[in-house]
């Protein structure tokens, strides 16, 4: 039996991502994900909104169906 997950290259956060420190996020998604570590990748609010910022994923953890990353924003291209 296999394990379902989905392979992003980009950072969704629909309003869920939460500031730990300085540059540091943390965001949790429904189900396990797979992200590239330790290059830039586009930050956006939806899927289809604009290109707000860049980020680098320092850390990706499954647990009880949940992926947790942290990530550290590298340039900011929208103020919201």
């Amino acid at each position: 039996m296999g394990m379902p997950f989905e392979l992003n290259t980009m950072i969704v956060t629909k309003g869920r991502e939460k500031r730990e420190k300085d540059n540091m996020f943390t965001l949790e998604k429904n189900g396990y994900r797979l992200y590239p570590i330790d290059i830039p990748l586009e930050v956006r609010h939806s899927i289809k909104s604009d290109y707000r910022a860049t980020a680098i994923i320092k850390k990706v953890e499954w647990e009880n169906e949940m992926t947790k990353i942290l990530y550290q924003l590298t340039a900011l291209h929208s103020s919201n």
